[in-house]
């Protein structure tokens, strides 16, 4: 279990489920037209991926630019995120 928390696998299941979740509420907004708009959720599911993607990143070792450029990411998802909402 420990191997399971430590060797990234646990980021790897969680960013499975984000684009699973994602791709579920973008099919039932698609179909019923109820829901949360697919590019609301972008920002907000973006920002949460990079920031896995960092973390998962980081745990392996990974050069620091690229730990750098997943948390830009992160950040320009939160800021669309933000820009969404506040336009509501």
């Amino acid at each position: 279990m420990s191997a399971f928390f430590t060797g990234g696998a646990l980021f790897a299941l969680v960013l499975a489920i984000l684009l699973v979740e994602f791709c579920v509420l973008a099919a039932y907004h698609r179909r019923t037209g109820r829901g949360i708009p697919p590019r609301l959720l972008l920002g907000d599911i973006g920002a949460g991926m990079a920031l896995l993607l960092a973390a998962l990143a980081a745990l392996r070792g990974a050069w620091w630019p690229l730990i750098g450029a997943a948390l830009l990411m992160a950040l320009a998802a939160h800021l669309f995120d933000l820009t969404q909402r506040w336009r509501k």
